[in-house]
């Protein structure tokens, strides 16, 4: 049970999302028809995880790769001039709401509306707000230990109260003038696993639920509950949203929706929004949509230590929002190091904990150099909770207070917080007073001594990162499909340099002086340079440095780029170096995530270059054979301008669900609503029926006018069939924001299952001949229909064991000699043979091979049922058990 979604695939190709049974480990994907291909093939993933596999095979080292025996400790980052977790001077006080449960579209059953409250008591005016969205947790437990996804919680049990968790970073916002609220969302959590969004919309209803009930409070004080007239005042324009997991998913979808208003179909809150979202922090967050919203900053913290959504997919929060909107908004990424998933929430902490937690770091019998807990770079709980409590304050500060003290410590500057006591957290940013350069697709070329490479295909000549390689790429976490076009980075790489002279790579080159450097400087062995040309120069002229995103292998140390930078004219200015070291990481861990690093444009300047027009980025790699990857590369100014979000239109992609008839041809079109203003581009995927292959391209959209039109054919008939789905997805590529990502039109059938039942067809019988029965079905059907042919002890006489029947088909069947003897019916829980009728036909045998022996014995028995299974429900119906004698031979 966790926050990452379950998914099955065969290779690369996502089969689909399976539905969880009620033990919460066991999952369900009908097949629809789909070709799997192999069996060998069949994958199930979590969160980029292995999931069907046990123990962590590690593959072999990739070039550059270092093991992790000791990780090193790099030098602690120096202090930031202001600390945002010292707690500040107001008193504050704790309460709780709990209003009438809500309906939201979709979800069958009411959710709760719950909140723990803290804020200031003494306070003066209005105070800016801040809620947080728990995540993805089980919702019910038992005074024995029991667990459950329900909702409600069944007899006995209670729910979790996940929303109680983050009372350190409420009672340190609420010290320093926050009014702050931590909402309950076990509802949706109980409910979401059907959702096409994993519940995101209906998280988005519930956040702006709770901030419209707020603003009624405003408006009218005397109607509000107790615990929320015990605090100061809110300001709703000043609203900063906290999410956890798929909580940081809600919250940056409740953001979208405050802004451009989603379809009234699916959405359980009222309309026009009367607040205004200034910033979010995302907590190890899912992005299944991958379509952040670009105009809300935002600050993401991933836990290097993640065993639940373990690809920290939510790294697209900040590279999925470039190039989409004015660019103004400042995202950030923070790693942290050591940190788990869970641990942020004091109610998934064990010690901490009212009801069972555990520790989601996923381990074997082998220890993590890295996430084991005890290791140097493993935090405890205290210590990663006092670290998520410091830096949801930086992001209050910098984005609700506009603070720019603050904000080295979240835009990749490199300073830390002495709050956080040991906690080492690494920052990279895009958006603010960065201006737009180098950004690796169709803009820019590359030459030399590297390659534009594809972040998403499974193809190794295009691919930046072999996936399950000592670790992963939070920036190459997958989607829907693969490969998916339109995500690219550079690729470096270059072999063992030996300072031979004549030699190359490797000879000893003269290197232009750096900035500030003696022009003496010795000459030192490079390897080939790598160009990135952008296809139209971009411009300089209002930055102070060049800042580059860049990835390097866990482990590695002292990779060196020395870079230059060319204008449009063909001079080129020497800018300085580069050193990076990687992250920690093991091949559980996604350490593959670029820092930044930045050089003074002081040369380029004093060198003559027109910044207005340059057009070639430069990067040599210094020293010992190694690789790296450029993500980007900006030109950067401190400040943090002001934010005015963008008019543009909004996509959702809807599901239509129709009954598939009794006859005939008719066309139906997946809906596509488009609202808002202005003109943006996005890219629609659509999978081809019956083929693995998907197709993709790019349309324009404006409020009203798409040329998105998605026909699917309905054929009518009077057999049994699987419901049939056909379905798009879209991302937004540059003017537009997507909401609901995922729809489509589901064919349902709906013709009855037929009913089967089982006849003898040789259930008397002398060994060394078959027993035989037959499932019979009282219709023909449009697909396969199976049943289980279980075993049953006997209830009288001598039950037929492993010695009376053929070895080789008990060994194909259940893996199993026929020494010792035993009878059938004790071969395992859930023994039984698989009998299949083919669609359109309807009758399938199973047949049980006996042996003859020369032992005079009396007759044995063999005693068994079918089973079959409601194709909605999954619950088995049983048939009348049936009998079969083998007597002998003789």
């Amino acid at each position: 049970m966790g926050d990452a979604r379950v998914e099955f695939y065969a290779g690369d190709r996502l089969l689909g999302r399976p539905t969880a049974d009620r033990d919460m480990r066991s999952f369900r994907l009908p097949l629809d028809g789909t070709e799997i291909g192999a069996p060998g093939g069949l994958r199930v993933l979590a969160g980029g995880r292995r999931m069907d596999a046990a123990g962590t095979a590690t593959p072999p080292p990739r070039s550059g790769y270092r093991a992790p025996v000791a990780p090193r400790q790099e030098a602690p980052l120096p202090a930031n001039d202001v600390d945002p977790g010292v707690p500040g001077a107001y008193r504050t006080v704790t309460g709780e709401y709990d209003l009438p449960a809500v309906r939201l579209p979709g979800f069958p059953k009411p959710v709760e509306m719950r909140a723990t409250v803290v804020g200031p008591t003494d306070a003066p005016g209005k105070r800016p707000v801040a809620l947080l969205l728990h995540g993805r947790h089980y919702t019910c437990f038992g005074a024995d230990g029991e667990q459950s996804i329900d909702w409600p919680c069944a007899g006995g049990l209670k729910p979790v109260p996940s929303h109680r968790g983050y009372l350190q970073s409420q009672k340190l916002l609420a010290s320093q003038g926050y009014v702050t609220l931590s909402i309950s969302a076990n509802g949706i959590n109980g409910q979401d696993d059907r959702a096409d969004d994993g519940g995101a919309q209906a998280r988005s209803s519930l956040v702006r639920l709770h901030l419209s009930r707020w603003a009624d409070w405003s408006a009218d004080p005397a109607g509000a509950p107790a615990a929320v007239r015990a605090v100061s005042p809110a300001d709703l324009s000043r609203v900063l949203l906290v999410g956890h997991s798929r909580g940081g998913e809600g919250v940056n979808r409740a953001a979208l929706d405050s802004l451009y208003a989603p379809p009234a179909d699916q959405d359980g809150a009222p309309g026009r929004a009367r607040w205004t979202i200034r910033g979010n922090v995302l907590i190890g967050p899912t992005i299944f949509g991958q379509n952040p919203v670009p105009d809300v900053a935002s600050l993401t913290l991933l836990p290097g230590c993640d065993g639940d959504v373990s690809d920290l997919q939510g790294q697209i929060y900040v590279d999925g929002t470039r190039g989409i909107s004015k660019g103004a908004a400042l995202h950030s990424a923070a790693y942290v190091l050591g940190a788990n998933h869970n641990f942020f929430n004091t109610e998934w902490t064990p010690g901490q904990a009212e009801a069972p937690a555990d520790d989601d770091f996923w381990s074997d019998d082998t220890p993590d150099p890295v996430c084991s807990p005890g290791t140097r770079t493993r935090l405890t709980a205290a210590q990663q909770q006092t670290a998520g409590a410091t830096y949801i304050a930086a992001a209050a500060r910098l984005f609700v207070a506009r603070d720019d003290k603050v904000r080295p410590l979240l835009d990749g500057t490199g300073r830390r917080a002495p709050s956080a006591g040991p906690a080492r957290v690494l920052t990279h940013a895009v958006g603010g007073n960065r201006t737009s350069a180098f950004l690796p697709g169709p803009s820019v070329k590359v030459t030399g001594g590297g390659r534009l490479c594809a972040q998403i295909d499974p193809d190794p000549n295009r691919s930046c990162l072999r996936s399950g390689e000592h670790g992963q790429s939070p920036h190459f976490a997958g989607w829907e499909t693969s490969p998916e076009p339109g995500r690219d980075a550079v690729a470096l790489r270059w072999p063992n340099q030996r300072p031979t002279p004549g030699t190359h790579p490797g000879t000893r080159q003269p290197i232009a002086p750096e900035a500030g450097s003696a022009t003496d400087a010795p000459a030192v062995p490079v390897g080939v340079p790598v160009f990135v040309r952008a296809v139209r120069p971009v411009s300089f002229a209002a930055a102070d440095d060049l800042a580059l995103r860049v990835i390097v292998p866990p482990n590695s140390t002292s990779t060196t780029l020395h870079v230059a930078v060319a204008d449009a004219a063909g001079r080129r200015a020497a800018l300085g170096r580069v050193d990076i070291d990687g992250l920690p990481g093991t091949a559980r861990t996604a350490s593959y995530w670029g820092r930044e690093l930045r050089v003074p444009l002081t040369a380029a300047r004093r060198a003559g270059l027109d910044l207005t027009r340059i057009g070639t980025l430069e990067l040599r790699p210094q020293g010992r054979g190694g690789q790296a990857w450029l993500m980007d590369a900006w030109g950067w100014r401190p400040g943090t301008p002001a934010v005015r979000p963008a008019a543009m239109p909004r996509i959702d992609i809807g599901r239509l669900t129709v009954d598939e008839g009794d006859s005939g041809e008719r066309t139906v079109r997946i809906p596509v609503q488009v609202s808002g203003s202005g003109s943006g581009r996005v890219r629609l995927f659509v999978p081809r029926p019956g083929s693995d292959e998907v197709t993709s391209r790019i349309v324009t959209v404006r409020q009203g006018v798409t040329d998105i039109d998605l026909p699917v054919t309905v054929r009518g008939n009077t057999r049994y069939g699987y419901d049939e789905t056909r379905d798009a997805f879209v991302k937004a590529v540059g003017g537009a924001i997507v909401g609901s990502h995922r729809g489509g039109v589901t064919v349902r059938n709906d013709d009855p299952m037929p009913k089967a039942k089982l006849t003898p067809v040789a259930a008397d019988v002398t060994e060394g001949r078959s027993l035989t029965w037959r499932m019979t079905l009282s219709a023909p059907a449009d697909v396969e229909i199976s049943g289980e042919f279980g075993f049953l002890p006997v209830t009288a006489g001598t039950e037929l064991s492993t010695l009376d029947v053929d070895k080789r088909w008990l060994a194909d069947n259940f893996g199993r000699s026929p020494s010792p003897a035993r009878p059938l019916s004790s071969l395992g829980e859930g023994t039984y043979l698989l009998i299949r009728v083919p669609a359109g036909r309807t009758s399938a045998d199973v047949h049980v091979p006996t042996v003859a022996d020369e032992a005079r014995e009396s007759a044995e028995t063999l005693r068994a049922r079918l089973t079959t299974y409601d194709d909605v429900t999954w619950e088995p119906h049983h048939g009348p058990a049936v009998t079969g004698t083998v007597r002998d031979a003789s």
